[in-house]
C-alpha cells in the first residue's frame, strides 16, 4: 500500500483504485494506524497509503471486485495462494492475459504460489484446475520475514538466554544454518525439531 501510494505521487502509475481484500491484513492497518509513532511513517505517509485505499469488508464485495471490468489492484491473501480470499481472484483472473500476478514475498516450494512463479500452466483450485494465462512478475523485495542477521541482532537483547532455543519455521537448510548461528555465537542450546516431535513446556515462576 505504501509503495503504492509513492508510485502514485510521483506520477509513475495511473491513479488507479487500490483494494485491501484481507480480513486480517485489513485488521492490521488498523493498529498500523492506531501506533502510528511505533513505526516510521509520517503522518501524512500512514495517511495517505490508508486514504487512497479501499478496504474490501464482506465477502459479497469481495465476490463483486471479480466482476470489475476497469483497471485495478487488488492485494490479498494468503501470499503463498494456499488459501483464502486470493483463491477465488485467482479462478476468475489468473486465465486473462491482460491481468498481472505481482507475487511479492517467499513462495515455500509445494504451495501454489511456488507452482505460478515457476511457470505452470494451471494450478488446482477447489477442485479444479485454473490456467495461468496472466503476467507473472515475482518480487523478492518484499517480505515481511527478518533475515538471519537480523534475529541474532533481536536475540542479543534478551537479557537472559532461554533454557534451550527451538528453530520452527523455515525451510530445513535455513533452518539449519539458523541453528549453527545461534550456537556458535551467542552459545546457546538449540536445535531445530524434527516431523512429529513433542515438548514439554514447563512454567517458570519469574517473581
Amino acid at each position: 500500500m505504501y509503495h503504492l501510494y509513492r508510485l502514485k505521487q510521483k506520477g509513475a502509475i495511473p491513479d488507479l483504485p487500490i483494494y485491501l481484500n484481507s480480513p486480517m491484513a485489513t485488521d492490521v492497518t488498523r493498529l498500523y494506524q492506531r501506533f502510528r509513532s511505533e513505526h516510521w511513517l509520517s503522518l501524512e505517509e500512514c495517511e495517505g497509503m490508508c486514504q487512497g485505499t479501499h478496504f474490501v469488508r464482506s465477502t459479497r464485495d469481495s465476490i463483486e471486485l471479480d466482476q470489475q471490468r476497469t483497471p485495478a489492484v487488488i492485494i490479498a491473501a494468503s501470499g503463498m495462494a494456499t488459501g483464502g480470499r486470493v483463491l477465488h481472484h485467482l479462478k476468475a483472473l489468473a486465465p486473462n492475459p491482460l491481468n498481472t500476478l505481482l507475487v511479492p514475498g517467499f513462495q515455500a516450494g509445494g504451495t501454489r504460489g511456488a507452482q505460478i512463479i515457476a511457470g505452470a500452466p494451471s494450478v488446482r483450485i477447489h477442485g479444479k484446475d485454473v490456467p495461468i494465462r496472466a503476467e507473472v512478475v515475482p518480487m523478492e523485495t518484499l517480505s515481511a520475514h527478518a533475515d538471519a542477521d537480523e534475529i541474532i541482532q533481536w536475540l542479543r537483547g534478551f537479557k537472559r538466554p532461554p533454557k534451550h532455543t527451538y528453530v520452527v519455521h523455515g525451510e530445513p537448510n535455513a533452518s539449519d544454518v539458523l541453528r549453527r548461528r545461534i550456537s556458535l555465537e551467542l552459545g546457546w542450546s538449540v536445535s531445530v525439531p524434527e516431523y512429529r516431535d513433542s515438548v514439554e513446556l514447563t512454567r517458570v515462576d519469574q517473581t
